[in-house]
């Protein structure tokens, strides 16, 4: 019985001490940057892009193997595309597949612009990932699924295939306090699948792209001000300067008069014209939509 009784004591405390590894593991993983000197292939091909150019929709999705019952294809399906070599394609040619997409809770606002910068930003597209063609017909093509990021549907939009620039990570040490860079400034929009927070490896878009100048490669750090009220979901006025029974200033102080809150960094991986698609690579605690960014 004493034996049982020890056992046991020893499996609980081996497991709350594999607990607390694991929990200080990811606390230290979410203050450092990725280890690679590049994005992945995933990264790079799965990351969405959010663009006020559309994309051409001649080209699609027709359906696949075992149709009358499958509504998604993935890899080791046959998947047929409404392309043949009446319009030129031959066996080997690769294209990439995307979705145009919309937030099934976009009543959701959770800071005062973002419904008005989603807008301007354009049409937010899922990257749903790669194929190759196997077999040509004259109006219509057979493909593998090269590249997954999500199960291929009929109607997804088919383009030719353009390899993506990887950009470098810098190595540079991150400054949790470093001042304002002087050049422009935008706003963590949203973020893939629609999250509300996010942290390192994660995408998000903001809204600053190649029309302002923004290019793959360049970083954007993430900053965050206190007492902005431009947040829209619930919470207690004014709690930054007072609370009962937990202090109060004799005087509530503006956002400008504060020092900002430095929250991390991302790197682009490509733009449209008014968005960037960012992947976040450092972040010292959650980043919300609805934070800022500078270029840096």
């Amino acid at each position: 019985m004493h034996e049982k009784f020890s056992y046991r004591i020893l499996i609980m405390g081996l497991r709350v001490g594999l607990g607390f590894i694991l929990t200080a593991g990811v606390a230290h993983a979410q203050q450092q940057p990725y280890v690679t000197t590049t994005p992945t292939q995933a990264d790079l091909y799965c990351s969405g892009l959010i663009t006020d150019q559309p994309v051409p929709t001649d080209t699609y999705v027709i359906s696949g193997e075992n149709s009358s019952y499958k509504s998604t294809f993935q890899p080791g399906d046959a998947i047929y595309i409404n392309r043949g070599a009446t319009q030129g394609v031959r066996v080997g040619d690769e294209f990439d597949v995307v979705r145009p997409i919309t937030d099934m809770m976009a009543t959701t606002v959770w800071f005062k612009y973002q419904s008005m910068l989603s807008r301007a930003m354009g049409t937010r597209y899922a990257d749903i990932g790669r194929l190759r063609v196997i077999e040509v017909y004259p109006k219509t093509s057979t493909a593998e699924m090269d590249v997954k990021c999500d199960l291929m549907q009929r109607g997804d939009l088919v383009r030719p295939f353009v390899a993506r620039p990887a950009p470098q990570f810098h190595d540079v040490k991150f400054d949790p306090f470093v001042g304002p860079s002087g050049k422009k400034t935008a706003m963590v929009v949203t973020a893939k699948d629609y999250q509300m927070l996010t942290g390192p490896g994660k995408i998000v878009y903001v809204n600053l792209g190649s029309a302002q100048g923004v290019r793959a490669g360049d970083y954007f750090r993430v900053f965050r001000y206190q007492g902005t009220r431009i947040e829209t979901v619930y919470q207690v006025k004014d709690t930054a300067f007072k609370a009962y029974g937990y202090g109060s200033t004799p005087v509530a102080y503006e956002w400008s008069n504060l020092p900002r809150q430095v929250l991390g960094e991302g790197i682009v991986l490509r733009t449209g014209p008014n968005s960037s698609t960012v992947m976040v690579t450092t972040a010292r605690e959650e980043i919300y939509v609805g934070d800022y960014v500078e270029v840096e």
